[in-house]
């Protein structure tokens, strides 16, 4: 099964939702991309993925262009402006869906409200990928 995953800068929430997806099943080709990705991860998905024993520090910030050719079962967006300028892919897509969620990179106060945003944030993405990965199985 080919899930692909956007998000806007591909640097955070579909890089965790990546990273969950891969963990459930080394099986499925996962791949995560951004409408305009920022070229690098954030180091506070990176920590937090960490925290939970999911390694993504070798994943890549990839456009979606690199995708738009592919058949995907599976095409899911992450954010609210990803799936508003979501592009038309050439390639066959048999399922599109949309799972949005809060960017915690855009959290303000203190280190630790912070790290507790990308917590939250990590979390969520964890329940709901896997309730779709177990009803996708």
């Amino acid at each position: 099964m080919k899930i692909l995953i956007l998000c806007t800068g591909n640097s955070c929430r579909s890089q965790m939702a990546h990273g969950f997806l891969q963990s459930f099943d080394k099986s499925l080709t996962v791949r995560s991309a951004g409408t305009e990705a920022s070229g690098k991860l954030n180091l506070g998905a990176v920590e937090a993925m960490k925290e939970v024993g999911i390694n993504i520090s070798h994943h890549t910030s990839d456009s979606v262009d690199l995708y738009l050719g592919e058949e995907w079962d599976y095409v899911i967006t992450v954010c609210g402006g990803a799936n508003e300028v979501c592009p038309a892919f050439i390639g066959k897509v048999k399922n599109r869906l949309h799972i949005g969620f809060d960017d915690p990179s855009h959290a303000v106060g203190s280190e630790e409200f912070i790290k507790s945003e990308f917590r939250r944030v990590r979390d969520e993405i964890k329940v709901k990928f896997e309730r779709l990965y177990e009803s996708i199985k």
